[in-house]
């Protein structure tokens, strides 16, 4: 096992909560920033695990967010060790924030940036900020939250966000974090253990890309079955069935079923102009290498 190099934190999440999590054979980590496909690829790999569109138990639950601070981290390991299936973890992590085990299969889901950017903004108005600072803040309850600050129109933030030069390892939704997560994946691309998924390609070619993922993942799935797999991994199958669906274990989603909000790209060239788009290139070619620029964008 190759121990992490980096610790991640947020107010919400601990990349060293992964410290003493027994790997088994045939366990999935699925890494992802926010909003670029996580979901999606939970349910993918617990249809190609379990082989039934009807699933047992909420997403959220057969594959729980190890790193995120909300849950009590020694009762979802009991959790996570009690499945008698192949385990499907989710985390927000970068790589090089995770234990590394050769008996895991690590997925690194990537989309175009804007595209995750819009989503994260619609997402953001979705968040029940209080109920999620009652569950993370270790603040006394007579301390008062902070008020919150007048929200940008999408446009306004999509430019600020394109600009934004946060430190990516303490913003990792920031564009700077996007890329650092990419790079490194992108880095061990090479690796047996390590797949690579792109959003846009789940759109054009669900079926395809479920079928490579299972012969990654050494997954048998008989031929009368796939059909039905398909689709229940279909954006209108999630969308249809928020409440098992939706990463929503403790409520704090205000609305479970605006989640699955359009499932499209491209929402962000219909904000941008054309001049803020090529400034967005430009930004974005000084944080990563051309060959996963050219990968991630498809010359869109």
């Amino acid at each position: 096992m190759t121990e992490p190099t980096v610790r991640y934190r947020s107010p919400e999440e601990d990349s060293a909560r992964w410290a003493g999590f027994e790997f088994r054979d045939g366990d999935i980590v699925i890494s992802s920033r926010s909003k670029h496909g996580t979901t999606w690829t939970q349910m993918i790999c617990a249809l190609l695990v379990l082989q039934t569109p009807r699933l047992p138990a909420p997403l959220a639950e057969l594959s729980p967010w190890l790193d995120w601070l909300v849950l009590d981290r020694d009762e979802l390991f009991r959790q996570l060790a009690a499945q008698p299936h192949r385990r499907f973890v989710k985390t927000h992590t970068p790589l090089d924030g995770v234990p590394l085990d050769d008996r895991a299969h690590y997925i690194v889901v990537a989309r175009h940036p804007l595209d995750a950017a819009v989503s994260l903004y619609h997402q953001g108005a979705n968040i029940d900020r209080d109920r999620l600072r009652s569950l993370t803040d270790a603040s006394p309850p007579s301390v008062p939250a902070p008020a919150p600050r007048p929200r940008p129109d999408l446009h306004d933030w999509l430019v600020a966000w394109v600009e934004d030069d946060d430190d990516p390892r303490e913003q990792l939704d920031s564009l700077p974090g996007v890329l650092l997560h990419l790079r490194d994946a992108w880095s061990r691309r090479e690796r047996a253990n390590v797949i690579l998924l792109h959003y846009d390609d789940l759109r054009s070619d669900l079926a395809g890309q479920m079928r490579r993922l299972a012969a990654r993942l050494g997954i048998d799935v008989p031929a009368h079955t796939w059909p039905e797999l398909v689709t229940a991994a279909g954006f209108d199958s999630m969308r249809g069935d928020p409440g098992l669906n939706a990463p929503n274990p403790v409520g704090v989603l205000k609305d479970p079923a605006a989640f699955f909000r359009r499932g499209t790209s491209g929402a962000a060239e219909e904000v941008l102009s054309a001049a803020e788009v090529d400034r967005y290139r430009r930004r974005v070619a000084t944080l990563g290498p051309p060959d996963l620029l050219e990968w991630l964008h498809r010359d869109r």
